[in-house]
């Protein structure tokens, strides 16, 4: 017989009765009869009941409470505006379930951490570059000429490729318009921030000297979403960092 439809109350108050059965003397099989229970959830009642007594035999509470639910995506969309404290370029999922277990004391898994970007359209995929390797397109050319001997050098010196983006995520209900700043580091591992307005030159410049500091020699970033020409600060930063190897995904990529 399924519990799966009913409510914690209602299961909790079924398996002390099947606990108070067996100490009556019935068999397995007269309990779960008299209770609508399976043979499995009276035996397993009755083993929290010889572990733990009266007090291990009710269910715990599926899921997390309400307030507490809701206190847990705030801190996350707050953590989530701001720079993490360590020199990670942006937020990964294990970072996330750190804080939340250090500063909030709640156990999260990182995968739940990823579940949640996925409800909150905050999960990105790297593009799939190597793909276009032998595309006979704009694409194709723009990765053989511009992205792979980039890559191929950063590798042989022992550095780091990245990917990354800026992408608006749009409003929804109970939360505004954000603006996405995305890392895709080793493996596709997955690292952002997010903002209420687009991010200014500072904000790229921040990610940037992460990214530099994350490294063990030079970094390569694959960016898509913004044209860094145009600013004065990012170039002149450029200039200054020719370690850092910027390639920007052209605006009408065909990919």
């Amino acid at each position: 017989m399924s519990t799966k439809h009913l409510s914690p109350e209602v299961l909790s108050k079924r398996r002390l009765m099947a606990v108070q059965l067996r100490l009556d003397g019935h068999t397995v099989a007269e309990t779960a009869a008299r209770t609508a229970l399976s043979a499995p959830t009276v035996s397993a009642a009755w083993k929290a009941f010889k572990e733990g007594g009266w007090e291990a035999v009710p269910v715990r509470q599926r899921g997390r409470p309400a307030g507490q639910a809701a206190m847990f995506k705030q801190a996350l969309h707050q953590m989530l505006a701001e720079s993490p404290a360590s020199p990670l370029p942006g937020w990964s999922s294990r970072a996330l379930a750190e804080w939340l277990q250090a500063h909030l004391e709640q156990s999260v898994s990182p995968r739940a951490i990823e579940h949640w970007w996925a409800a909150q359209g905050l999960k990105v995929n790297p593009l799939a570059l190597e793909a276009l390797e032998k595309r006979r397109s704009t694409a194709g050319r723009w990765y053989r000429q511009q992205v792979k001997p980039v890559q191929a050098e950063v590798e042989q010196a022992g550095g780091r490729n990245w990917q990354g983006g800026i992408r608006v995520v749009p409003a929804t209900t109970g939360q505004p318009r954000i603006y996405q700043l995305y890392l895709h580091g080793k493996r596709g591992a997955l690292f952002m921030r997010c903002f209420s307005a687009p991010p200014l030159a500072e904000d790229y410049i921040t990610g940037f000297e992460r990214l530099l500091a994350h490294a063990e020699g030079p970094v390569s970033l694959v960016f898509h979403g913004a044209w860094f020409q145009a600013s004065p600060d990012i170039q002149a930063w450029l200039s200054r960092h020719t370690d850092f190897h910027l390639v920007n995904v052209p605006a009408h990529n065909d990919g």
